[in-house]
């Protein structure tokens, strides 16, 4: 029986890289089509959101000497490819899908306006919100919350290359050890990254829990909507 009746999907743009240095890989991208589709079979209703890293991420503009509002929306205009590719690799896959922005590039998408993308998640529609906030100085994580709260998501799930939330990091820690379930007070007194503060404190503040789970592994986004235990869940107690 699933868990969730509609979800938030936050992916990150580096995960589509796969093993290549830049881009987007087929291979992966077909992968997360597949496991959006087991769960939009299961009646289960799908938004996403996707970063741009792979592409262009703003918050490195500096290093380059650009303006951190134009860098911030070189990466916007970023999440919008990545969200095109994934637009086009669910509807190969037989999904009806919706790419939404924060901007207003009407010629290749649909300009977000909350109830439309509500409408569209109850036709069964995956809705994938493109270019962040529409704001500078805030992260696709931030996106993913706001959206998350404004289609009344009943969890955010945060697709990474990790099974979830450790005391440390596990790429560097062997010892370090995996929370099953973690409430917001803890994140805050561990000093645990999980998403940028922004994001995070939305979430606690109108309490919407999130699952932090490896998107890479085939299958794990089913087995969450199933109720398996394959990642952290973050709420309230």
């Amino acid at each position: 029986m699933a868990t969730y009746k509609r979800i938030l999907l936050k992916l990150s743009g580096e995960a589509l890289m796969g093993d290549q240095n830049y881009g987007i890989d087929p291979e992966r991208l077909q992968q997360y089509a597949k496991d959006v589709k087991a769960i939009v079979d299961k009646g289960i209703e799908v938004a996403v959101v996707i970063g741009g890293g792979n592409i262009f991420r703003g918050m490195d503009a500096s290093t380059t000497g650009i303006d951190r509002v134009q860098g911030d929306h070189m990466g916007m205009m970023a999440t919008l490819i990545n969200g095109v590719a994934l637009q086009g690799i669910f509807e190969k896959n037989g999904m009806d899908t919706r790419l939404m922005s924060g901007l207003n590039i009407e010629q290749v998408c649909e300009n977000y306006i909350r109830r439309r993308a509500v409408r569209h998640l109850e036709k069964g529609r995956i809705v994938i919100f493109g270019a962040g906030t529409g704001n500078p100085y805030f992260t696709t994580d931030s996106a993913a919350s706001l959206r998350a709260i404004e289609i009344e998501a009943d969890v955010v799930l945060k697709g990474t290359r990790v099974n979830g939330i450790y005391s440390a990091d596990p790429e560097k820690d062997p010892t370090a050890t995996r929370f099953d379930k973690i409430s917001f007070k803890e994140v805050y007194e561990k000093g645990l990254k999980i998403m940028d503060m922004t994001a995070f404190t939305l979430c606690e503040e109108n309490k919407l829990p999130i699952m932090v789970f490896d998107m890479n592994t085939p299958g794990n986004l089913l087995r969450i909507i199933e109720g398996e235990d394959v990642g952290t869940l973050v709420t309230e107690n």
